[in-house]
C-alpha cells in the first residue's frame, strides 16, 4: 500500500498549475449519458475518482477515449443500465448516473453508494425528487431500482429540505429531458453546479438560475454533443495556498478562479498572508512570518467549504493563538484530530467544534489518512513538522489531488511516495 514520506520544515516557494475540479468533472462526465452524440471534456484531472467514473461509464456501454486530460465519450451504445456495487462502493459520486440514465433510458439500477466515511450523506433527497417527477423507485438488496412508467419524467417543483450538491446535480441532469418545466428550490449554489449547468446548456439544455437557490429547467426532447472544459479545482487551490502559509513561504497558483476562493482567501488574510491575484492566478506571501490562529465555521457555498476544514485545522495547529473550528456540514469529519495530536497538536473536540491551540513546533510521526480531505490536512501538517512524517493509506489523497508529490516538490518540499 502506497505511503507518502515527507521531511518537514522546508519553506515552500514557487509556482504551480491547478488541475481541473474533481467535483465538477464527475457530474459532467455523468452528463455525457444524456446525449447519443460524442461529448468531449477537457481539463479533466487524472484522479482515482475520475478513473472510477470513466470505468463506470464504460461498464454501462459508453465508448471512451482518454488523451492527456481530454476525455471523449460516445454514449450512443449504452445498453447496460446497471451501476454495479464493485465500482459504486468506492465512490459516492457514482449516484450521479441515476438521473441521466432514468431521463434518457427510462430505467436504472444503481447500487447504494460508498465513499469517504465522513458522515451521513443520504440519497433520500435524490429519490424523493425523482419520485415527484414520476419515477417508480424501490430500494432493496443494496440497490436502487428506478423506472419511468410513462417513458419520460415530468417537470415539477422540487424543494430540497437541506441544500445538497449531488442532489441538485442529479435532478438538474434528469430535468433536462423531462416533459415541461422543473424548478429546483433550495438548490446548491456551488461553482461546480454552475459548471454542470453551463455544460448542459452547451448540449442544448434550457437552464437558468444556476448559482442561485432557485434553478429552472425547461425540458427538451434531446441533447446534442459538445466540447467543454472543466473549471479549476478551488479545493486543490486552497490546499496549496495553505501549504504556502503553513510553511511561511510564498506560492503562486496558475489556472485558478480567484472569485471561487474568496472565503478561503479572506481567512488566509486573517492569518497574516499577503494575497495578490489576477484573472487566473493567485499569489500568497507569508514573508516568513508565523500564521495567526483563525476561527473557522464551515457552510455551504459561498461560505467556507467543509472540504477545507481539515487543511485549516492543520494551519491552526502551528499558528499563534487559539482558534475554534466548527463543522456544520458533516457530523463525522474530525477523524484527523487523533492523527494530528500524534504529531504534537493541541486539539480539544466538543461535539461539532474543535478548539485548537497553536504550538511553535509539531513533530513528524507515522500517521494514517482516514478520508480524502483529512489526508490533505495530514500532508500540510507534515510539511510544517520537524522531522519525518510517513502518511499511510495515501490512496485517499489520490482521489482528489493530481500528482501531489510532483506539485509539492516543485514548491521545494521533500516528499516521495513509498511502499
Amino acid at each position: 500500500m502506497n505511503k507518502l514520506r515527507i521531511q518537514g520544515g522546508r519553506q515552500l516557494n514557487g509556482e504551480i498549475n491547478i488541475s481541473g475540479a474533481k467535483n465538477a468533472a464527475l457530474p459532467i462526465l455523468a452528463a455525457s449519458l444524456l446525449s447519443a452524440d460524442p461529448v468531449v471534456i477537457a481539463n479533466v484531472p487524472h484522479l482515482k475518482d475520475v478513473t472510477t467514473m470513466i470505468e463506470l461509464l464504460g461498464q454501462l456501454g459508453a465508448k471512451i477515449m482518454v488523451d492527456k486530460g481530454c476525455v471523449t465519450i460516445d454514449s450512443s451504445c449504452v445498453t447496460e443500465l446497471v451501476a454495479h456495487y464493485d465500482l459504486v462502493k468506492t465512490m459516492r459520486a457514482s449516484i450521479l448516473v441515476l438521473g441521466p440514465l432514468l431521463a434518457k433510458h427510462g430505467y436504472a439500477e444503481v447500487s447504494l453508494p460508498g465513499g469517504c466515511a465522513i458522515g451521513a450523506r443520504p440519497v433520500d433527497f435524490h429519490l424523493k425528487a425523482l419520485k415527484t417527477m414520476g419515477a417508480q423507485i424501490e430500494v432493496k438488496n443494496g440497490y436502487i431500482y428506478a423506472r419511468v412508467p410513462n417513458g419520460r419524467l415530468e417537470g415539477k417543483t422540487i424543494v430540497f429540505d437541506t441544500v445538497t450538491v449531488t442532489g441538485t446535480e442529479n435532478i438538474l441532469m434528469a430535468a433536462t429531458l423531462a416533459k415541461g418545466t422543473t424548478v429546483i428550490k433550495n438548490a446548491a449554489k456551488e461553482p461546480e453546479v454552475i459548471d454542470l449547468a453551463n455544460m448542459l446548456n452547451h448540449m442544448g439544455a434550457k437552464i437558468s438560475g444556476a448559482g442561485t437557490h432557485t434553478i429552472e429547467i425547461i425540458g427538451v426532447e434531446k441533447l446534442h454533443g459538445t466540447s467543454y472544459s472543466v473549471l479549476p479545482d478551488r479545493i486543490e487551490a486552497g490546499t496549496y495556498l495553505i501549504a504556502g502559509a503553513i510553511t511561511r513561504g510564498k506560492v503562486t497558483l496558475k489556472n485558478v478562479r480567484p472569485d471561487h476562493l474568496l472565503s478561503t482567501l479572506c481567512k488566509l488574510e486573517e492569518a497574516g498572508a499577503i494575497i495578490h491575484f489576477g484573472e487566473d492566478w493567485v499569489t500568497l506571501d507569508m514573508h516568513s512570518e508565523r500564521p495567526r490562529a483563525i476561527d473557522i465555521c464551515t457552510a455551504p457555498y459561498p461560505g467556507l467549504p467543509t472540504d477545507m476544514q481539515a487543511q485549516f485545522m492543520a494551519l491552526n495547529c502551528i499558528a499563534d493563538g487559539t482558534a475554534s473550528i466548527s463543522e456544520n456540514i458533516f457530523e463525522n469529519r474530525f477523524m484527523h484530530v487523533s492523527e494530528l495530536k500524534r504529531m504534537g497538536a493541541q486539539i480539544r473536540v466538543n461535539g461539532n467544534t474543535a478548539i485548537v491551540t497553536g504550538v511553535e513546533h509539531i513533530s513528524g510521526a507515522p500517521v494514517m489518512a482516514t478520508d480524502l480531505r483529512a489526508s490533505a490536512g495530514l500532508v500540510l501538517a507534515a510539511l510544517a513538522a520537524e522531522g519525518e512524517t510517513i502518511i499511510d493509506r495515501i490512496y485517499h489523497v489520490d482521489r482528489g489531488y493530481e500528482f501531489i508529490e510532483d506539485k509539492l516538490a516543485a514548491l521545494g518540499a521533500a516528499v516521495q511516495r513509498c511502499d
